[in-house]
């Protein structure tokens, strides 16, 4: 169960909307627990929002600029928008390690190892949630963010990794509580990759991440 061939890889090319999305994630969600449908990597792209967490606190919600949306997930404030690639990720965990810590681990190695294809040494940070990495000034800064939901062992939510996102509209949040760090992308970085490209990345990963939540692992 270390590679994709039962698992859909969908990549939607227009924008979607939060709503949009969430219907699909808790539909795809009761279909893979009943058996009715395969598990699910989505990636796309959504117009500029914000989402607050199960954890988010008012007071981190800096501006009205965008929709805020409260979501299952776990975590607190978050922006998504155009340059940016959300994967949502359905997986049954009842076919794999029913042990959220394992995949949550393993959901960080698998965005730090997409990016490691262009040579950015990201990190997850004990006590820090999202995925980090160096700027060429040598600051730690914040380039991807994870918040999952997990309901009845079938995971929902996932992970954003910024390609070349507006950085400006993260300033209407503290993002995921941290206000000591700023954020980063790999345009801000010197890459110019595209979102295409980073589908690449990830697709070229998939399978250690796969590897990791197998029962065999």
């Amino acid at each position: 169960m270390t590679d994709l061939s039962d698992i859909e890889w969908r990549i939607s090319n227009e924008q979607i909307s939060y709503p949009d999305a969430l219907s699909v994630m808790e539909h795809r969600n009761a279909a893979i627990h009943l058996g009715e449908q395969s598990e699910l990597i989505w990636l796309l792209e959504h117009p500029p929002l914000y989402t607050a967490g199960t954890s988010a606190d008012p007071a981190e919600l800096l501006s009205q600029d965008f929709p805020v949306y409260k979501t299952g997930r776990g975590g607190r404030h978050t922006y998504h928008g155009p340059g940016q690639r959300v994967g949502y990720v359905m997986l049954n965990l009842k076919k794999r390690q029913a042990d959220v810590r394992n995949y949550v681990h393993a959901l960080e190695d698998w965005v730090i190892e997409a990016l490691a294809q262009f040579d950015v040494s990201a990190r997850a940070v004990e006590g820090r949630v999202g995925i980090w990495c160096d700027t060429p000034q040598g600051q730690e800064a914040k380039i991807g963010a994870i918040g999952i939901r997990i309901r009845k062992w079938v995971t929902m939510h996932g992970f954003s990794v910024n390609i070349d996102p507006d950085l400006s509209h993260f300033a209407g949040i503290v993002p995921c509580g941290i206000s000591e760090y700023p954020v980063t992308s790999l345009k801000q970085l010197g890459i110019d990759a595209t979102l295409d490209d980073f589908n690449v990345a990830l697709k070229k990963t998939a399978p250690g991440f796969l590897a990791a939540i197998d029962k065999q692992a």
